[in-house]
């Protein structure tokens, strides 16, 4: 039984890491490349509420321009800090 849900557990996760749209257009000419981001962080947590991912609650201007984005890329040394770095086109 022990072993049916982790594979339950295991086969749903990585289900939603399938379905997951790879490349998100998002507001003011910003892409956020969902996939990338799944194989570097690998903790949906992270930015999800929980580990089945979908949208992010109270997501907008401010947790991306601080609270999460901006934040994660400069604590981690990766991806864009800067206006012209997201806002690409």
């Amino acid at each position: 039984m022990k072993k049916m849900i982790v594979a339950l557990i295991t086969v749903t996760f990585f289900a939603g890491v399938a379905c997951a749209a790879d490349v998100i257009e998002m507001k003011r000419g910003v892409s956020f490349n969902h996939k990338k981001h799944v194989e570097i962080i690998k903790d949906c947590k992270k930015c999800h509420e929980n580990a089945e991912g979908g949208k992010i609650a109270g997501f907008g201007k401010d947790m991306a321009h601080k609270k999460a984005c901006k934040d994660c890329h400069a604590e981690m040394k990766q991806g864009p800090t800067s206006c012209k770095g997201c806002h690409t086109k």
